[in-house]
C-alpha cells in the first residue's frame, strides 16, 4: 500500500519554535513535569534520533522509562506522523497532517462529570502536575492491519482517574473528542456522528497499561496524532485510543462508542486485538508493520496477554469482540 506524504510545510506556516519552548520552560520551572524524576532516555538506543525527528515541537526531558516498554524497532517518526486515522481532519491517511497544521491545542481543558466525587473542568496542566511522565514504547495496531511501534510519553490513566474519586456507581468511563468544525474541518462532513466517543470498563481503565499520552518520541504530540491529550490502550485496536480528549465521564451503563454505534457488527465495544476474530471485510490473523512489506502474525491482545487476559476471564471473546 502506498503511503502518501504531503508536501513539505512552508516555514511561514510553522509556529515559531521559541514560543513553544518558552511555554515548556515555564511549565518545567513550575514543577508541572515531575521535577526530580530521573531521565531514563540517555542510555536507550532510540533516544538519539527520537527527539531530533520532532521538528518544531518542544521536548520532554524529565522522563522515566515504563516497565512495559518494548525493545522492538521503532516506526520512523515521519511515518508515524503522516499515516494517521483522525477523521476530524479528513478520511485519507495523509489528511490529518495536511489539515491540522493550523490547529492550536493550547489552552486546553477537560470536563469531568458523572459518578465521581470531584467533577469539574480541569486545565491540561492539572493532569500533568502530579504525574511523573513515562516514555512507553507500544505497538499500536490499526484496524486496517497496519501497525506501528511508537514511544508514547504520558502517565497512567488509572492514577489520573483515582484522583477524581469515582463512586461505586462508576462501572465504565467514557471519553469525548473535541467537537469544533471550524478547528477540525473533517467534522463538517457527516462521515461519523460527532463528537467522536469511546469508552472502557473501569477495570480496563485502571489497568497500568492504559495511559493518557501527551507526547511521543520524547516531544509533545503533533496535532495529527491527537494533541494535546489522547488515550493509549495498547492491547486494543487503534480506534479505541481516542484523540484530543475534552471530556471524561464516569457512567453506570456501557457508554456509546462511535464505531460500535455506526457498525456494531464490525466493531465491538471491547475491540481487543484478537487474531481469532476476523473483521467482516478482512482477516486479522496477520498484520503489516509500517515500513515492512512482509506480514507477521498478529498476537493475542497485541502481545500483552500475560498482563491483560485476566480482565476477560470467562468471557466469550468472539461474542464480546
Amino acid at each position: 500500500m502506498l503511503i502518501k506524504r504531503p508536501e513539505a510545510i512552508k516555514p511561514s506556516e510553522i509556529t515559531d519554535q521559541a514560543t513553544y519552548l518558552n511555554r515548556r520552560q515555564f511549565i518545567r520551572d513550575s514543577g508541572l513535569l515531575g521535577v526530580g524524576v530521573a531521565s531514563a532516555l540517555a542510555g536507550l538506543p532510540w533516544a538519539k534520533n527520537s527527539w531530533a525527528e520532532a521538528p518544531g515541537l518542544p521536548s520532554y526531558t524529565d522522563l522515566r522509562q515504563s516497565p512495559f516498554s518494548s525493545d522492538e524497532k521503532l516506526t520512523e517518526y515521519e511515518d508515524a506522523t503522516s499515516y494517521n486515522n483522525f477523521y476530524e481532519f479528513g478520511t485519507d491517511k495523509s489528511d490529518p497532517k495536511a489539515n491540522s497544521r493550523d490547529f492550536v491545542p493550547r489552552p486546553w481543558s477537560v470536563v469531568v462529570d458523572g459518578a465521581c466525587e470531584k467533577p469539574g473542568r480541569y486545565d491540561l496542566e492539572d493532569f500533568l502536575r502530579p504525574h511523573p511522565l513515562e516514555e512507553r514504547i507500544y505497538r499500536l495496531r490499526c484496524v486496517e492491519a497496519w501497525s506501528m511501534v511508537i514511544p508514547w510519553v504520558g502517565f497512567s490513566l488509572g492514577d489520573a482517574l483515582k484522583r477524581l474519586q469515582p463512586t461505586s456507581r462508576a462501572k465504565y468511563v467514557a471519553f469525548y473528542t473535541l467537537h469544533d468544525p471550524e478547528r477540525m474541518p473533517g467534522q463538517k462532513r457527516r462521515v461519523l456522528q460527532w463528537p467522536y466517543r469511546e469508552g472502557l470498563r473501569m477495570d480496563e481503565a485502571m489497568h497500568p497499561l492504559a495511559m493518557l499520552a501527551v507526547g511521543m518520541y520524547g516531544a509533545e504530540l503533533p496535532n495529527q496524532n491527537g494533541a494535546p491529550l489522547r488515550l493509549v490502550v495498547p492491547w486494543k485496536y487503534g480506534f479505541k485510543s481516542i484523540k484530543s480528549i475534552v471530556r471524561i465521564s464516569f457512567t453506570e451503563e456501557q457508554p456509546v462508542c462511535t464505531w460500535n454505534q455506526v457498525q456494531p457488527n464490525e466493531y465491538g465495544f471491547y475491540s481487543n486485538v484478537n487474531p481469532n476474530v476476523d473483521h467482516l471485510r478482512w482477516s486479522q490473523k496477520k498484520e503489516r508493520r509500517i515500513g515492512n512489506w512482509l506480514k507477521q502474525e498478529t498476537l493475542m491482545f497485541n502481545g500483552y496477554a500475560d498482563q491483560v487476559a485476566s480482565l476477560y476471564n470467562g468471557m466469550d471473546l468472539k461474542k464480546y469482540f
